[in-house]
């Protein structure tokens, strides 16, 4: 037996669908420019949010009497 091709199987959309899917993927909202993409920035981010956090959660604790270190 052989493994089916993409060639063997039937395509899920017809033609006149993967036109309109055509069409609306080239439309002038979907083609906009994006910026690259920054993982270093992203980290920053986090990093910045959860020590955030950390700190509001370590004052609260202390408002209420907790020793933390």
């Amino acid at each position: 037996m052989t493994e089916p091709s993409a060639n063997d199987v039937p395509p899920k959309l017809s033609e006149e669908d993967m036109a309109r899917v055509a069409e609306y993927l080239n439309s002038p909202s979907h083609r906009r420019e994006r910026a690259p993409f920054r993982p270093w920035t992203l980290l920053l981010v986090l990093t910045v949010v959860v020590s955030v956090i950390s700190a509001v959660s370590m004052f609260y604790a202390w408002q209420q009497g907790i020793r933390i270190l």
